[in-house]
């Protein structure tokens, strides 16, 4: 019984050989496998070269683009050291903002433009109530035809005193009379004249014209508001503007420089403005005003650049670089 279970567990030596087969078949394609790694990875000269070029082509181009961005960089430094001194911001403003006050107490009957509206020099753009004023016209006319009939009734009674006088008729004391009433009337008719240009005045002051060729900046009143050269004061008085207006081809930039650039700067030298909003944009300009007092508190002068040939693309109160150039 044991003897047959010896048997049934004993390999047969065909058996034994198969592994070693196999083992030596694992071996080969290791050795094939290593063979062909190292062959690949051997250094061969057109290797070389191909990396010698890659090399040489990456270097000039790096060298071809230092090349470029210095050019491009040092171009503006060569520039800016050549030609500006200085470069400040500041903003756009009108060199003048002019608001249009009635010349007295009134009414506002009718106003003729609006914010942004353009205007010239003589046009009409506020009409004040002028009842009143023409109705003192119409009284002044008369007065001055009734001082003008006077002085035709005491030429006439003057005349006939004088020939009285030469017959020895009248008195020489009545003929002096008639010569001082007849110049009275005389001054009553000049006084009269006055009174009507006087009034004439007041009714012209109810049609407010442009002073300037501008823009219009800011309407202030309506129609019906009551308005007046001086406030009472406080917020609740009549207004004492009718409308703003600016010349738009009259512009300048305000800037505050530091102290320390201030010898940099003199009167009429020749600047570029930039707007920021159009920055590829540039105008010529000079410095048209430096401020006689500088600011304690923040250690700067203002500086006012007059831009010359301003267009529509200049606004005011945006901002603005400008280059100070050198003389």
């Amino acid at each position: 019984m044991d003897a047959q279970r010896l048997a049934q567990l004993q390999i047969e030596p065909a058996a034994k050989r198969r592994p070693q087969r196999l083992l030596a078949a694992i071996f080969l394609v290791i050795a094939l496998v290593t063979a062909a790694t190292g062959l690949l990875a051997w250094p061969r000269a057109s290797d070389k070269e191909r990396k010698m070029a890659k090399a040489g082509d990456s270097t000039s181009s790096n060298n071809s683009a230092s090349a470029t961005a210095t050019e491009t960089n040092s171009a503006p430094t060569a520039k800016s050291d050549d030609h500006i001194a200085l470069t400040v911001s500041g903003y756009i403003i009108n060199r003048e903002r002019i608001e249009i006050s009635p010349r007295f107490l009134g009414v506002v009957k009718w106003i003729g433009v609006k914010k942004g509206d353009p205007v010239t020099n003589g046009q009409v753009i506020v009409q004040l109530d002028d009842a009143e004023y023409l109705a003192r016209v119409h009284q002044s006319a008369g007065a001055l035809a009734a001082a003008k009939t006077g002085v035709a009734k005491a030429e006439l009674f003057y005349q006939r005193i004088q020939k009285l006088s030469e017959n020895s008729i009248e008195s020489k004391q009545t003929l002096d009379d008639a010569r001082l009433q007849l110049d009275s009337t005389r001054a009553a008719v000049v006084q009269s004249e006055g009174e009507l240009e006087l009034a004439q005045t007041y009714l012209d002051w109810c049609t407010i014209r442009s002073p300037i060729d501008g823009v219009i900046l800011e309407k202030l009143v309506q129609p019906n508001e009551l308005v007046m050269p001086q406030s009472f004061g406080g917020t609740r008085g009549p207004s004492t503007a009718l409308v703003a207006m600016a010349d738009p081809k009259d512009l300048q930039v305000e800037i505050d420089v530091n102290e320390a650039d201030l010898s940099k700067i003199s009167m009429d030298q020749k600047c570029r403005v930039s707007p920021e909003a159009y920055p590829d944009k540039t105008y010529g300009g000079h410095v048209a005003e430096i401020a006689p007092e500088a600011d304690r508190s923040k250690g700067t002068l203002q500086i006012k650049v007059q831009i010359e040939n301003p267009d529509r693309f200049l606004t005011p109160e945006l901002s603005a670089k400008v280059d100070f150039l050198k003389n």
